[in-house]
């Protein structure tokens, strides 16, 4: 079992590595780089203890000022291991969304070590670009998403460029990507 500081630690690096180094989020650099991002690694083996920490997260989200933290990425490596299962919980945490009357203030986006796009093969590498070391919940502002979006020229344009960067990038650079967050994170701390 990896420790928390590792799991936190190895995400982090696929964060300046995969997410900001490729360019697959152009908005992730400036909260990466602010420390306006919170990293939160629920250590949770059953999905109603996802769930109680995604509810404390969103309340803790809305509560606190953007310029604190901007957005959250809770990992979760002991539950919801399965796309399947880990798809299915999105439905749990849009519900979650609604019961805490965020619609339209804070939106999930999910990512997965398996993360696989509707009517894509398994092993299509444009899945890469949501393939995160371990099943994590993304919590985003949607104000953020809104800022974003007007300082961007062609926001439609970041799926493209993403499978693009991901074919020059291949199987085996990507590979190599994952490989060098995971020393980066037992560089830093002990797994």
């Amino acid at each position: 079992m990896e420790s928390e500081e590792f799991v936190m630690e190895r995400t982090r690096a696929w964060v300046d590595r995969a997410v900001i180094g490729l360019n697959l989020c152009p908005f992730a650099k400036g909260p990466q780089s602010k420390g306006q991002v919170r990293y939160v690694v629920c250590l949770a083996t059953e999905v109603e203890g996802l769930l109680a920490a995604l509810l404390d997260e969103l309340r803790l989200l809305v509560g606190v000022p953007s310029d604190s933290v901007e957005t959250t990425l809770l990992i979760h490596p002991y539950v919801l291991n399965d796309f399947s299962d880990y798809n299915d919980f999105l439905d749990v945490a849009e519900a979650a969304v609604r019961e805490l009357d965020l619609e339209g203030v804070i939106q999930v986006a999910s990512f997965h070590p398996q993360y696989r796009f509707s009517g894509s093969a398994p092993g299509d590498l444009g899945n890469a670009t949501n393939r995160s070391p371990y099943p994590t919940l993304h919590l985003i502002r949607e104000e953020s998403i809104d800022r974003a979006i007007d300082a961007f020229p062609d926001p439609a344009a970041i799926f493209d460029n993403n499978i693009a960067t991901m074919e020059r990038v291949g199987a085996s650079g990507w590979a190599a990507l994952l490989k060098q967050c995971q020393d980066d994170a037992a560089g830093r701390k002990k797994p």
